[in-house]
């Protein structure tokens, strides 16, 4: 299968992306991956990539889109990709799409995962994270440590990071809603869309997905 995975921040896509593709038998193509391994690497769109990131601009459209393309197009995705951060806006929609045409294959499915704006406020704003290891991640509700502000694997001091402040979780919200949420629209005239709620423990909701999944491709099998 094809799948494109969107929702807000703090709804989980990063987990659920992961655990789908290995359930699918497919790679896990995220935006970030890409770009991380294409400046490590040193690549023609890599040092493009770079460049405007040093810069402080964002990276253009066409460069994300390359980077996109040259992965899908490798061997281990001929059968199918989970697309994750990427389209992020109606122009990438619309070039995926020209671009897939071209190559004679489609889309199956739109994966959306629905979460109430309060809730990703609640989740990403009480992140707590270890200054020592950022890879040691705790929550004030759902997964507290044993003693305020310190790491229960190491001891490091725990701290919210500025960009998991309530105000700039609201801010990523406002960005999402006005960038990438008209894709939704944009997919749902082309019957693409399966919303799932990602509510719940992480198991669930990827066994959600696994079932609304199931039943598209059996739907499109038909």
């Amino acid at each position: 299968m094809r799948i494109v995975l969107v929702g807000p921040p703090g709804a989980g896509k990063g987990t659920q992306a992961a655990y789908l593709a290995r359930n699918l038998s497919i790679p896990h193509i995220s935006t970030g991956d890409l770009f991380r391994a294409n400046i490590s690497q040193g690549t023609p769109l890599g040092k493009q990539a770079e460049a405007y990131m040093k810069a402080g601009d964002l990276v253009p459209d066409e460069v994300t889109i390359g980077m996109a393309k040259a992965r899908w197009e490798q061997p281990d995705a001929s059968h199918g990709f989970l697309l994750d951060g990427f389209p992020r806006n109606l122009n990438q929609a619309e070039a995926l799409d020209r671009i897939l045409k071209e190559e004679g294959i489609a889309l199956d499915a739109v994966l959306d995962l629905e979460v109430p704006e309060e809730e990703v406020v609640r989740r990403i704003a009480g992140r707590r994270t270890c200054r020592n290891d950022s890879s040691h991640t705790f929550h004030v509700e759902y997964k507290k440590p044993k003693a305020d502000s310190v790491c229960d694997e190491c001891g490091g001091e725990l701290y919210q990071r500025e960009d998991d402040t309530e105000e700039t979780v609201r801010r990523r919200l406002e960005v999402y809603h006005r960038e990438t949420e008209p894709i939704i629209d944009y997919y749902r005239a082309q019957d693409l869309v399966i919303t799932i709620s990602a509510l719940g423990p992480v198991a669930e909701v990827t066994e959600r997905a696994m079932d609304a999944l199931r039943a598209r491709k059996g739907a499109v099998a038909e």
